[in-house]
């Protein structure tokens, strides 16, 4: 039940998916934090520390039955998140209260989780990442001979095909893909360092055996699923690591922003549309309007998730000496809520992509006002081929030219360059080979056959390793 009376966050409520919530839910949290003091406690008992299976036992058995209402209590008593769950933990499994945490500094549990939690996020963000990359690439593959105009500048240039520029929006998210895979394949853990990153505690513990205390790291980190540390920290793991996270974030909210508004501007053209819905209002008060609301969500989400970035680097930048605690609060907003919005990004970005409409008649329409001007080099040369004159043509061209353009803009008109050209007989040797002159598949180049070869050389071999996630479809709850 929502209370109305309190603030929610949208993040949660309107955009991001229930997968990514719960990634960052204090479930999972502190339930990473209890496998984190069991696999610390069981490494030490294998280790020769004077601690039993039973009590190994008794942790596991209250591994996911997390007391939340008692760890509450303690931390409004002690001011401690960490000591309030080893309290929590403790008047669960009793027998184990005296060994839970033992040797150990709060960011053992709290940047290792933190460190699995971002890891895991990664891998929904690559997955969503993924999947929109496939919906574009069988729009892009449908669409690849389908001229459109290009535009420079917002204005008319040569024209390139329809597929082709959802090749260009392929060709971001494919960089932000192998940026990701990058910083997933540097990915480490805290590990067991201590209280400043010395490992001091444990060197005690364990009689100053360097190697005890060496492979007491290997093995919790083993146990839970890892295989590479920080070979040296201070008490966190470096908050520059966030930075690197963020900017990914922010690599992928740069390119969904970028087609987030190529759609606006060719809705806004009538040439493509968003999907809108049988029963869904575009305006409260002008009933036949049509706003690329989804659109304009991804680029206002996007817009949040480019601004976090900096925030990283000013914590990276105040770190000081060993670790200072005004990254604590600042981070649990900052690091959840840039996960949370992009998810949100990606979840309408694959519903858009995999639903776009294209009014070719539309795109042959404005292709019709523009090309004339654009064909008149063409036709140009088959008249000097014909035995015509260069300069006289090039002179003739530029006359009918501005009177067509006059006609457009001043007179409201349709371009009627053509009909001048075949009404002109400078230009006889042509009049009845300009339908194929201007044929808009003349001015598209190679744009087909480089939409096919950047799919099938650079998009296919993505899509093939991350074939086990695709079929996804894009949640827009509201």
């Amino acid at each position: 039940m929502t209370d109305n009376n309190v603030y929610q966050n949208p993040l949660i409520t309107r955009y991001a998916s229930k997968e990514m919530a719960s990634n960052f839910s204090d479930k999972k949290r502190f339930g990473l934090w209890r496998k984190l003091w069991i696999a610390l406690a069981e490494s030490e008992m294998e280790l020769g520390l004077n601690i039993t299976r039973e009590q190994i036992d008794e942790m596991k058995k209250y591994a996911d039955d997390i007391n939340f209402e008692t760890a509450e209590k303690y931390e409004r008593q002690v001011r401690h998140d960490v000591m309030a769950h080893v309290h929590a933990f403790g008047d669960q499994a009793k027998s184990a209260m005296p060994i839970i945490h033992l040797g150990a500094t709060s960011c053992y549990v709290d940047c290792n989780s933190e460190l699995m939690i971002l890891f895991d996020a990664l891998e929904i963000i690559k997955i969503k990442l993924v999947n929109v990359m496939d919906k574009l690439a069988a729009f892009a593959l449908k669409y690849k001979d389908v001229p459109t105009l290009g535009f420079t500048h917002l204005q008319p240039a040569q024209l390139t095909t329809v597929g082709k520029r959802a090749t260009l929006w392929l060709q971001d998210l494919s960089m932000d893909y192998e940026n990701l895979v990058n910083l997933q394949s540097q990915f480490r853990l805290r590990g067991v360092k201590g209280t400043t990153g010395t490992q001091a505690s444990f060197m005690e513990l364990f009689g100053g055996d360097e190697k005890k205390v060496k492979e007491l790291e290997r093995k919790v980190v083993k146990k839970l699923g890892y295989d590479k540390v920080y070979g040296v920290t201070g008490q966190t793991y470096p908050r520059k690591f966030d930075y690197n996270v963020l900017c990914i974030l922010s690599q992928i909210a740069q390119s969904a922003y970028k087609f987030s508004n190529d759609i606006r501007i060719l809705q806004n053209m009538k040439e493509i549309e968003e999907p809108f819905e049988k029963t869904q209002i575009g305006s409260s008060a002008m009933a036949y309007k049509r706003n690329p609301m989804r659109s304009e969500r991804i680029g206002s989400l996007a817009r949040f998730v480019i601004s976090l970035p900096v925030n990283s680097a000013i914590t990276a930048g105040t770190q000081w000496f060993e670790r200072t605690l005004d990254d604590s609060a600042n981070r649990r907003i900052v690091n959840a809520q840039a996960f949370l919005a992009l998810d949100g990004i990606l979840n309408i970005y694959m519903n858009v992509s995999e639903n776009l409409v294209v009014y070719e008649k539309v795109i042959e329409k404005h292709i019709a006002a523009e090309l004339p001007f654009m064909a008149t080099e063409n036709i140009m040369m088959e008249c000097v081929k014909a035995g015509g004159n260069r300069q006289e043509l090039h002179e003739r061209i530029r006359v009918l030219s501005m009177e067509a353009g006059k006609n457009v803009k001043e007179n409201g008109r349709e371009n009627n360059l053509i009909e001048l050209i075949k009404a002109d007989k400078t230009f006889a040797a042509v009049h009845n080979k300009l339908e194929d002159i201007i044929d808009a598949k003349r001015f598209i180049g190679r744009a087909p056959s480089q939409t096919v070869e950047f799919l099938e050389n650079e998009i296919g071999p993505i899509l093939g390793e991350n074939k086990k996630y695709l079929g996804r479809k894009g949640d827009v709850k509201i």
